[in-house]
Parts: C-alpha cells; sequence; structure tokens
C-alpha cells in the first residue's frame, strides 16, 4: 500500500474504523482529535497542517458510509 494523504478519505475512514470501531464519527469525534487520529496512523505520511476542512469532512463521511 502506498502511503496516505489527505485526499484519500475512503482508505483513511477504513482503517480508523478498524481502530476506533465504536466511534460515530458524526458526532463523537472533533476535527482536530480527527487530524490526530489520521496522522497517527502508520499508512498515513501526510502533513498534518495541510489538512483541509473539506478532507476532513470527506474522511468523517466516508467512515460514516461504514457504519
Amino acid at each position: 500500500m502506498e502511503p496516505l494523504t489527505w485526499d484519500n478519505a475512503e482508505e483513511i475512514a477504513e482503517l480508523l474504523n478498524d481502530v476506533y470501531p465504536d466511534v460515530d464519527p458524526l458526532y463523537d469525534v472533533h476535527f482536530d482529535e480527527l487530524v490526530d487520529w489520521v496522522v497517527k496512523l502508520d499508512e498515513f505520511a501526510g502533513d498534518p497542517d495541510e489538512a483541509s476542512e473539506v478532507q476532513l469532512e470527506a474522511i468523517q463521511l466516508a467512515w460514516n458510509d461504514l457504519k
């Protein structure tokens, strides 16, 4: 697997769902916390300061679709 960046919303969502299966991404996670969780993923190689609101929303929605 190639390293993930903020543009890989679906892949990031799948990994977050594996790590945090009981979390409701729309109600339990704020964007600052989401950035922290994504950056901690071994597969992630993006810059934490480059996350946009649009990209974070895409991750949240993709994660929610897995529920």
